[in-house]
């Protein structure tokens, strides 16, 4: 769990980690179809909640984690915030159904109302919402289990060998990277005092020794797989696959009435009684928003 990429190359021990990887993917597909089709705060809150319970659950190392939401808090949370104020200011009104401007230029072209912000609020915390559920399905997979759990939704298994083997190699390629640095730095080149424009030129040269060393890594491992006949039959079997267990068959049902769930909002709340604007807002009367909840 010490793993700073995030991905898990051993299974872990806790309930969430003994699921199979059908039942994984199925759990990532059923949140992310979940966070797509609503743009209620509510909805998206409890969602959050229920990701982040699970991350909590597998004791990750938090460190990286952290750096995540971090630099998703930069550049969603600041740069998307600010974006969305110098290009469409009126957001507030279009996407909630009202406005109450507290700030504006003299000209009137920028003005800021307290409906912008809970659009912009409710967008940034829909994209940390995204980032937590992956955050979820990475920490409790492995490449293997990931393989296998698509591989039993019909999907072709040399597909899904790729996915798992470009898992496999982030690592190796980050390995190599570091011994690529450290041999430049031992020959004189500068690195961590350098500037910008110099520091980037360093990193863009760094980038032909790591494409050669990653092409001669996958010729071996096609060398290997051709001499092991991989491809010859129409499936196989995967070591990291096991029996649905009894946890397997719960969070199956959950995620059945997941699905359920969405398919009730997107026909209900989307197409037949859908309220007026995409956005709930809690200050926003119902006569207006079209929300009745």
């Amino acid at each position: 769990m010490n793993n700073r990429f995030l991905i898990n190359y051993i299974p872990g021990s806790t309930p969430i980690h003994k699921l199979n990887g059908t039942t994984k993917v199925l759990g990532f597909i059923a949140i992310t179809v979940a966070i797509i089709a609503t743009f209620d705060f509510r909805v998206m809150l409890a969602i959050f909640a229920l990701c982040m319970l699970g991350v909590a659950s597998m004791k990750p190392n938090w460190k990286p984690v952290a750096f995540m939401f971090g630099f998703l808090f930069v550049m969603n949370g600041i740069i998307g915030s600010l974006m969305v104020f110098l290009i469409s200011p009126e957001s507030g009104l279009t996407k909630t159904g009202m406005e109450t401007i507290f700030w504006q230029t003299e000209g009137g072209k920028l003005y800021m109302s307290w409906e912008l912000l809970w659009y912009a609020w409710a967008m940034f915390f829909k994209r940390v919402t995204s980032l937590s559920s992956a955050i979820l399905f990475i920490l409790s997979i492995t490449p293997s289990e990931l393989a296998a759990g698509l591989n039993s939704l019909k999907m072709p298994y040399k597909v899904c060998t790729i996915v798992s083997l470009a898992f496999r190699t982030i690592p190796d390629i980050a390995r190599d990277f570091t011994d690529i640095k450290n041999s430049m730095q031992m020959r004189g080149v500068e690195l961590e005092k350098a500037s910008l424009p110099n520091k980037l030129k360093q990193y863009v040269m760094m980038l032909v020794p790591l494409l050669m060393s990653s092409f001669a890594k996958v010729e071996n491992i096609s060398n290997s797989m051709d001499l092991r006949s991989y491809g010859k039959c129409k499936g196989r079997t995967w070591y990291s696959e096991h029996p649905a267990t009894k946890g397997d068959y719960i969070a199956r049902g959950v995620i059945v009435l997941m699905f359920l769930w969405c398919a009730f909002y997107i026909i209900f709340f989307r197409n037949i009684n859908a309220p007026a604007v995409d956005f709930w807002c809690p200050w926003v009367p119902k006569e207006i928003s079209g929300y009745w909840f």
